[in-house]
């Protein structure tokens, strides 16, 4: 029989992880107290953790660490003392988001199973394939994947984890920027405020819509799928919910369980598994936490109004004969294995005390036994301490049994050192025997002196570092739109022009053969002052594959014109690869570069980076001390989300979209049903004019052009080559702008 499928369930502290091993968890996901993307749950303090982890390992069960938030380099140098404690104590796998942490870890930790988290966007089997070369055993896909492509995703011959109930990001996970940019708490850095569960009114062709939830996903539940799910070869079914009570953690995993087992006991019996849902089991997953109705994901479908919970967005109350059942069955209960005790206390004998569990046996020794000179030791007394396992994962069959001669001392202080050195090791005898010890793993020291990596004084030293840094800085400019090009064009033209570089230019308008010359002329003008460049959309399906089949040809027939790939996630960078592409490829903000660390990354795959949104001055500037040229986005609509569903399909209407929140901010939503995706971008947009001067010469600049019109493009386009010309006297082409993290930065 195949490998069993297993059972993932959350745990937000200590309470949460028992209950879910009580429930029949096959492994649990938790969080120490740095680093994981829930910070605001309790989460494990090291001791607490070490425990869980061996608790785990006694009952054959396994834990997983959340390491998965983007790590700043004044943060890098904790990162090998917080892990090694649960490394030395066998933890199983470390799932993690930022890609210079997973090179870390794969480098200090060589025994550790690395997964990579849904917060690093694997959307294929391209990304799948790279992830594994660089060491990954797991990928957790992003949610809005359909069981096709995992299907796919598995036959690259990697273990795939998927989420199969609780709570859903509107966002692909990893790229949302909504909570980060409007309140300052990222969603990467695990503190997200949750601005897809506010109300918006969504205004179309100048008509507003009542408020509403529009971005508020119903949660998933996939409980009458979950055969199916077994047969197409998922490797862990996991629960969202590390936030969450335990009482829910426990619920949700013993119907899961419940299910899972049928499924194979049919199978031990001969028998195609047939999947019947009990409608009180369905009833009492509807019951616990659930927010507004169940619906199953993006497995079956792309999208739907059916998806969203538009005008209730809270949690159904959960009914309390419910929950006071599940805390009597499962919370605050702890699993146990009947052993037996025997012990030899012989005068002139070191004393003997041994258990049996399972079929192992362990013995230790204490002192020796001696004549007691006034009162002595009784069996009762032996019995009474010997018996002693509360605080322990054992408790006895029977009566502990006792041999002792007549007249005998013993203290009692060696009774209960000899009891506790007896668990220890028959603990030891059974993880051993579960191959879930990993104590003598290799360890590489931390002592990489490439990377010293950054407190505050070295910050400082960054900064006295980068302004020694010379690099001729000059201005690249993205486009989404023609017209967006023709104002290049037309500004090039007239003659104002200085210190611009390169053009990336929006894939999609090299789909079209008519619109390919039309841009291919355009391009020809442009191509004595400019490097030219294609852009790949932000997130790639399988439904794209054909599309960047087209654009990798568009690419190799026109190199004359084309000499570099702008990517904007590693489905993109795995695919040009290969594809064995030989012209540049350089990283969008999106492909996070957070630490010194991902640079050794960055430079292997990438002609080079862009600074992400989410660094303020200080700490991008400490990752200036490397020869690697970097892009800094100086302008532009901030897209703040990336999503499969569909707000037009959502609200059933057609035309120019804005979110309107309750301060009457209109934030523009881009449909593009040729990759069927919407883009929410910010409000108003970014720009560090003021900050220009600062880092001039020590990275090149960016505008990024998303949904500005030609005369919009060409203000811009003045306005910032005046200042390059340091030109100081001119006013702002725009009237509300933000400075986004420059100065503020996240949590």
């Amino acid at each position: 029989m195949k490998k069993k499928v297993e059972l993932l369930a959350p745990a937000g502290n200590i309470e949460g992880f028992y209950s879910a091993i009580y429930a029949g968890a096959d492994a649990v996901y938790l969080a120490g107290n740095k680093f994981g993307a829930r910070a605001y749950a309790d989460n494990f303090q090291t001791d607490e953790l070490v425990q869980c982890i061996r608790y785990a390992h006694i009952f054959g069960r396994k834990v997983h660490l959340t390491v998965n938030t983007l790590i700043k380099e004044s943060e890098f140098n904790e990162i090998y003392d917080f892990i090694l404690p649960f490394y030395e104590a066998g933890l199983d796998a470390v799932i993690v988001q930022d890609i210079g942490v997973f090179h870390y870890l794969r480098e200090h930790f060589p025994g550790l199973s690395l997964h990579v988290s849904t917060q690093m966007t694997t959307t294929g089997v391209y990304g799948g394939r790279l992830l594994k070369t660089l060491g990954a055993e797991r990928i957790v896909p992003a949610r809005e994947l359909s069981l096709e492509e995992i299907k796919d995703l598995k036959k690259t011959d990697i273990e795939v984890e998927s989420f199969i109930h609780g709570a859903m990001c509107y966002c692909y996970s990893g790229q949302c920027l909504f909570s980060s940019i409007i309140g300052g708490r990222s969603g990467n850095r695990g503190r997200c405020a949750q601005p897809c569960r506010l109300p918006y009114n969504v205004e179309c062709n100048g008509k507003s819509s009542k408020e509403c939830y529009p971005l508020s996903l119903k949660d998933m539940c996939t409980i009458e799928h979950i055969y199916e799910f077994i047969d197409a070869g998922i490797d862990s079914f996991k629960i969202e919910g590390r936030m969450k009570k335990p009482e829910y953690t426990a619920g949700v995993t013993a119907i899961y369980r419940k299910y899972i087992d049928e499924y194979y006991h049919q199978m031990e019996s001969g028998n195609k598994p047939k999947l019947n849902v009990n409608k009180k089991d369905l009833e009492v997953l509807s019951q616990l936490y659930i927010r507004s109705e169940r619906q199953d994901g993006y497995y079956y479908k792309k999208n739907g109004k059916d998806m969203i919970s538009l005008y209730n967005p809270s949690y159904v109350a959960s009914d309390d004969k419910l929950i006071q059942e599940i805390q009597q069955k499962y919370v605050n209960k702890k699993l146990a294995k009947q052993i037996t005790a025997t012990g030899v206390f012989e005068i002139g004998k070191p004393a003997k005390f041994s258990l049996k569990c399972d079929g192992l046996e362990c013995s230790v020794y204490g002192q020796t036994v001696e004549s007691a000179s006034k009162q002595p030791v009784t069996e009762e007394n032996l019995t009474k301490q010997l018996s002693k396992f509360g605080d322990s994962v054992f408790e006895l069959k029977d009566k502990v049994s006792i041999t002792m001669d007549d007249n005998i001392f013993f203290p009692l202080k060696a009774l209960n050192e000899m009891r506790r050195n007896a668990v220890v090791l028959l603990e030891e005898k059974i993880i051993t025997r579960n191959n879930l010890v990993y104590q003598r793993r290799a360890v590489v020291p931390n002592m990489d002196e490439n990377f010293v990596y950054a407190d505050s004084k070295k910050i400082n030293m960054n900064k006295q570092f980068a302004n020694n840094r010379k690099q001729d800085s000059k201005i690249h400019i993205s486009v989404e739109k023609e017209e967006q090009l023709l104002a290049i064009e037309k500004l090039f033209a007239s003659g104002t022009y200085n210190g611009f570089g390169r053009i990336y230019i929006n894939s999609d308008l090299f789909t079209d053969t008519q619109e390919l010359t039309k841009i291919r002329k355009i391009c020809e003008n442009l191509y004595v002052g400019f490097e030219l460049a294609v852009s790949l959309p932000y997130i790639l399906r399988k439904r794209d594959y054909k599309f960047l089949d087209h654009i990798f040809d568009v690419i190799s027939s026109n190199h004359d014109l084309i000499s570099g790939v702008l990517v904007r996630n590693l489905e993109g960078l795995a695919f040009l690869k290969e594809k064995n592409y030989a012209g540049k490829i350089y990283a969008d903000a999106g492909v996070y570069c957070f630490n010194n660390k991902s640079i050794e990354f960055m430079k292997t795959y990438f002609t080079n980076g862009c600074l992400p949104y989410e660094l303020k001055e200080g700490e991008a500037l400490s990752l200036l001390q490397q020869e690697y040229r970097f892009e800094k986005i100086m302008y532009g609509y901030i897209p703040m989300m990336q999503t499969a569903n569909c707000i037009s399909k959502t609200m059933d209407i057609e035309g120019k979209l804005y979110l309107v929140d309750r301060y009457k901010k209109r934030f523009p939503v881009e449909k593009n049903c040729k990759h069927c995706t919407n883009i929410i971008y910010n409000c108003i947009p970014l720009s560090l004019h003021n900050v220009l001067s600062k880092w001039k010469n020590k990275v090149d600049f960016r505008l990024n052009f998303t949904i500005e019109s030609y005369d919009e493009c060409k203000e811009i386009l003045k306005y910032y080559n005046a200042l390059m010309c340091n030109e100081t006297d001119i006013p702002l082409p725009f009237t509300e702008y933000t400075t986004g993290h420059e100065k503020r930065g996240v949590e």
